[in-house]
């Protein structure tokens, strides 16, 4: 979540066209891997343009050796596109992102978020997921998409939630496409199918020509849709994260293919044990200056504040917000800017959802209370929704005359109530509370004689499901053997 009122400003992505989907490949032809144009002066100035906000919106760059690293083998394989030769003229940033996502802008602008690169085994991994997405560069995938591009360029996933699935059409799905650039970290405007085809196919011949193993595409995919399906079994079948959530859509299903286009008998390096070095100390999960997310508790140590969502919801950590969503509602948690006066603070917050030509939403009243010590208020207000009545509710809590945050709801009318608990389970966190939250990371081992999966899955800084984790982590089954002296990553403290 978000930091300083700074930081609280919205992205402004204009002309962005979306974030890109790694997939697998069928039907490659090599004979054009050169033929894209090179990259323009108004496609560099558009990807500059943008990059800042975007950076931010994702948690900002990360620099030091791994960023480096991830930059260094990223330009290697860049230089064969066709969108230039010229290495500096590819901007490779490292994200603090604890999404797995990989995306790229117009210009030679290229994204890796670190959490996914924590799921990566080996560096020809890496190559595969950054030349897929210098593809869509190459081939002007964005340009292609502008249009719908200009209409949603950056899209908060409450907002697709609510608009999609709660709101529908008309006024309510007005106020979900006023949540849209509020949002969270997940751009959900995805690329054709075609375009998807296309950029892993030459992603694949990328990686080739740069000296990797092109099956580590495959292999990339396939930790992707493990690590799809464990975070499936460990929230529960009434509990899913909607599929829209998902930012690499249906890896399981592409693996096979594209094995078969890299071919089984190819060869090139891996890398495995670099890649390895490399990691070895990378944050994994929520950056607690962002707030992590445990359980169905949210803790923000800086901010010092915590709260807990009720049975049957979920929630996905943001840079600058958390969605919470559920069978019987949705909603995010947010800052403002604020001046001391709760009830001013409210009304705001329902005059951002409104838009022109539309009902205003406006609360009913303006209640206020105490929770837990903290002054707060709340208004809610009742709007028709395409396939029913809503109730919107903004509960706020001032932690201090300078510093406000709020829940906004959106939940079918006479269900706000369902939400009373998150309500009333916001609190300070005490200094001893706010210490005790540590970031995990991921801890590089090297396996003894008599280790097993089980003994090693046992380090895993983790309450639940330690071996499952282990297991996906690391591109293992339960059928996999390991010996004595090779290297492995657990999740530790």
């Amino acid at each position: 979540m978000f930091l300083t009122n700074a930081k609280r400003r919205r992205a402004m992505l204009s002309g962005i066209a979306a974030i890109s989907m790694i997939v697998p490949t069928t039907g490659i032809q090599a004979q054009k891997v050169n033929t894209a144009a090179p990259m323009t002066a108004k496609e560099k100035a558009q990807g500059s343009e943008a990059h800042p906000s975007l950076v931010a919106e994702f948690g900002g760059a990360m620099t030091g050796p791994v960023a480096t690293y991830v930059e260094t083998v990223s330009k290697n394989g860049a230089v064969h596109t066709g969108l230039s030769s010229a290495r500096n003229d590819f901007t490779v940033t490292l994200l603090n992102s604890s999404v797995n996502n990989a995306f790229a802008m117009p210009g030679g602008f290229i994204y890796c978020t670190r959490q996914l690169m924590t799921l990566m085994n080996n560096e020809a991994e890496l190559a595969a997921v950054m030349m897929h997405e210098v593809h869509h560069s190459a081939a002007r995938h964005s340009a292609q998409r502008q249009k719908a591009a200009t209409r949603n360029s950056i899209i908060g996933v409450l907002g697709t939630i609510l608009s999609g699935v709660v709101l529908g059409s008309g006024t309510a799905g007005q106020l979900g496409q006023q949540l849209f650039s509020q949002g969270s970290q997940l751009l959900t405007l995805k690329y054709s199918r075609g375009q998807e085809t296309e950029s892993d196919n030459f992603g694949i011949v990328y990686m080739s020509k740069a000296g990797y193993d092109p099956r580590a595409m495959s292999t990339m995919l396939r930790s992707l849709a493990n690590q799809n399906a464990l975070d499936a079994r460990l929230m529960g079948a009434n509990n899913q994260v909607p599929a829209i959530w998902s930012t690499h859509p249906d890896p399981a299903g592409r693996v096979r293919s594209a094995l078969a286009k890299a071919g089984a008998n190819a060869r090139g390096n891996l890398n495995r044990d670099t890649f390895l070095r490399n990691i070895d100390g990378l944050m994994y999960g929520d950056d607690p200056k962002q707030g992590v997310v445990e359980g169905r508790k949210f803790l923000h140590p800086e901010l010092k504040l915590g709260f807990e969502i009720p049975n049957g919801f979920y929630m996905v950590n943001g840079t600058r917000s958390v969605s919470i969503g559920g069978q019987t509602g949705k909603g995010e948690f947010t800052g403002a800017a604020y001046s001391g006066d709760l009830d001013a603070y409210i009304r705001t917050a329902f005059t951002a959802l409104n838009q022109e030509g539309q009902p205003a939403v406006t609360p009913a009243s303006i209640d206020k209370t105490t929770v837990n010590g903290i002054p707060a208020a709340y208004g809610s207000a009742r709007v028709q929704g395409s396939s029913g009545q809503l109730d919107v509710v903004v509960f706020a809590y001032e932690f201090s005359k300078t510093e406000a945050f709020h829940f906004l709801i959106v939940t079918s009318a006479g269900n706000a109530a369902n939400f009373n608990s998150l309500f009333s389970s916001m609190r300070r966190l005490s200094a001893s509370e706010a210490a005790a939250v540590k970031p995990r990371r991921i801890e590089l081992v090297t396996t003894r004689s008599g280790d097993t999966l089980q003994s090693l899955a046992n380090r895993m800084a983790y309450d639940d499901a330690k071996l499952e984790r282990f297991l996906v982590l690391n591109a293992l089954t339960s059928t996999s053997t390991i010996s004595a002296g090779q290297k492995l990553k657990i999740v530790a403290y």
